[in-house]
């Protein structure tokens, strides 16, 4: 088994209960939860307010959406002023990558969003995860964890599943919910978040079993 700290990264869609899951993995294999500690790292880098870096996190700032759609009418040469003092989405993206990979070379770790699957796509001891679920149950706990209706739920994860598709397709040229980039994708519609770690877990413990199936 390699010798390299544990790495386990979550892709996860709004209301899947990625989060969760994340944090009961860490506490469950006594390892890093490693997600304020990435904003903080990249707002350090960037010396930026961490606060913003929240408001910007796996999302693209206006000047990469201006000029993608510029790009897709036919017109990359159209230049969109950047606001002063403000990094772009490439920093941003560059900032986390290095926080990332650092934390995956100093301590074992659940990561989670940033593009970790991809960023560490050839650590030798990863396990990659997509957290998903149906429309009704991400719907259901968003409504519950953020206090809104049903209708303000809905809007909420069709512009995030929209921005953080958009976002992984610009900086790694790869799609997002593609369940064929990931070891394991888990639909939290159709068994509780709970059940879900075990499964996990369970998954780990064989990955672990399988001569050079690291980790």
């Amino acid at each position: 088994m390699s010798t390299s700290p544990f790495i386990i990264t979550i892709s996860r869609q709004l209301g899947s209960g990625g989060a969760y899951i994340g944090q009961q993995l860490a506490v469950k294999l006594n390892i890093l939860y490693a997600d304020r500690e990435i904003i903080q790292q990249a707002a350090k880098k960037l010396a930026v307010q961490e606060e913003m870096l929240e408001r910007r996190d796996e999302k693209l700032s206006s000047f990469w959406k201006s000029f993608l759609r510029s790009y897709a009418f036919g017109n990359p040469d159209v230049y969109v002023p950047q606001k002063n003092n403000m990094p772009t989405s490439r920093e941003l993206f560059e900032a986390e990558t290095e926080a990332v990979t650092r934390i995956a070379r100093e301590c074992s770790a659940v990561i989670i969003g940033r593009s970790g699957s991809y960023v560490l796509r050839d650590h030798p001891n990863h396990v990659s995860l997509f957290i998903h679920g149906d429309l009704p149950s991400r719907k259901s706990r968003v409504q519950e964890t953020q206090q809104v209706s049903e209708e303000a739920a809905a809007k909420m994860i069709d512009q995030s599943d929209k921005e953080r598709a958009l976002y992984h397709r610009t900086f790694t040229g790869r799609e997002w919910a593609d369940a064929r980039r990931y070891h394991l994708a888990i639909d939290t519609g159709r068994m509780d978040l709970d059940k879900s770690v075990e499964v996990i877990l369970k998954y780990v413990e064989c990955r672990q079993a399988t001569p050079g199936g690291a980790p």
